[in-house]
């Protein structure tokens, strides 16, 4: 048997190919790809933008030929022996996971101190340094089939989660900045936020915002489609910033929160945003920064009057805590019928046309945009 995987070759390029059926090594998975999200980190690489982890100790630049995907949500097709979930029971075929993206060595001084998985000097990660070269080559979810490396966290999806919110999983794990800056600021409940940038990554910080007893929720976008969802989903206002110059933004969200926010959630992957981002934040406000994952170079930022003496905290969030796998879920599916989540995936398109969906995902009316590797 031959497995289907959509192949970015290059810059701009990609093909469907065909690979073995691979048999998993001890401690290995391979799991049958139910939807694989098309994340902002994939259409900068669709673009050459290949800089990662810049400033850590595994700065990358990531290597063609590859399957991308990152976000998935599965199917157990087999184990290399017995394979255990994070629950610590044993998995078995036919049982729906959502695998973690990154693959730490637990050995290295980040891994051994408590420190976020995704600093691991020695980290492989999914549709991204994992790349054709390495034999099996499917080490993304662009895929018929998935191979998982022994030590990959795997988390089980509850029942109640459908596929097309189970796929959201990663990158609702990406949001414990939201946690860290309710901690920062003092504000527990009624925060004023503004989430800056309402692709998958910043809807998924609106809604966590929002469930999590925010008040204030001020959403930033320039295509029309994302802000009317923001606006289902809870926001109390929103702003395009198409028809907005800087100062007017600046205006229109003191006008909303009296003093400016509370918390910024900067999650557009532009960097301009980011010095945005500082104007837009209240004296004594936190900014998270949570969307500039891929290296685009510097911006201006006065650090006297931008950081110091407004008492400004900046946060830095370089991808998804491991620990919010499995919590995310349960978000997910305690209040799937609270809010319109079902708005979030827009669009389920097949591998043959991966381009396609990268570039549907960039458009107007677009929101998340899934691969089915089943269509």
């Amino acid at each position: 048997m031959n497995v289907r995987a959509a192949v970015m070759t290059a810059p701009g390029e990609l093909e469907v190919r065909r690979f073995p059926l691979p048999e998993p090594e001890p401690g290995a998975v391979l799991m049958r790809v139910r939807l694989s999200g098309v994340c902002g980190t994939d259409k900068h690489t669709f673009r050459g933008e290949t800089i990662q982890y810049a400033g850590t100790p595994n700065e990358r630049h990531i290597e063609y030929p590859l399957i991308c995907g990152h976000e998935n949500v599965g199917v157990v097709e087999a184990t290399g022996g017995e394979v255990l979930a994070d629950d610590g029971m044993p998995l078995r075929p036919g049982d729906r996971i959502v695998p973690g993206a990154n693959v730490p060595c637990g050995a290295c001084w980040y891994c051994l101190n408590d420190q976020p998985y995704y600093l691991c000097e020695h980290m492989e990660d999914y549709g991204n340094s994992l790349n054709v070269s390495r034999p099996p080559s499917l080490f993304g979810g662009w895929s018929e089939l998935m191979y998982l490396l022994p030590g990959t966290p795997l988390f089980r999806v509850p029942d109640e989660l459908p596929d097309e919110l189970a796929v959201l999983t990663e990158v609702m794990a990406v949001t414990h900045g939201v946690e860290t800056a309710r901690r920062v600021t003092g504000v527990g409940f009624g925060e004023s936020v503004v989430v800056y940038g309402i692709g998958p990554l910043g809807l998924c910080h609106l809604i966590k915002s929002r469930l999590l007893g925010c008040g204030k929720l001020v959403a930033i976008d320039r295509l029309s489609s994302r802000l009317e969802t923001a606006g289902e989903l809870g926001a109390t206002l929103t702003l395009n910033a198409d028809e907005l110059d800087d100062e007017e933004l600046v205006a229109r969200v003191r006008e909303h929160t009296v003093r400016g926010a509370d918390v910024v959630h900067d999650c557009s992957g532009v960097p301009q945003t980011f010095v945005n981002a500082l104007r837009l934040v209240r004296v004594g406000g936190v900014v998270v920064e949570s969307g500039a994952f891929v290296d685009l170079g510097p911006v201006p930022v006065n650090p006297n009057r931008d950081i110091c003496v407004p008492n400004v905290t900046v946060i830095g969030i370089g991808g998804e805590a491991m620990a919010g796998y499995a919590p995310a879920m349960e978000l997910l599916a305690r209040n799937r019928d609270r809010l319109p989540l079902d708005r979030i995936v827009t669009h389920r398109i097949a591998l043959e046309d991966a381009r396609g969906a990268l570039e549907l995902s960039q458009r107007d009316g677009a929101m998340k945009v899934v691969l089915d590797p089943a269509l």
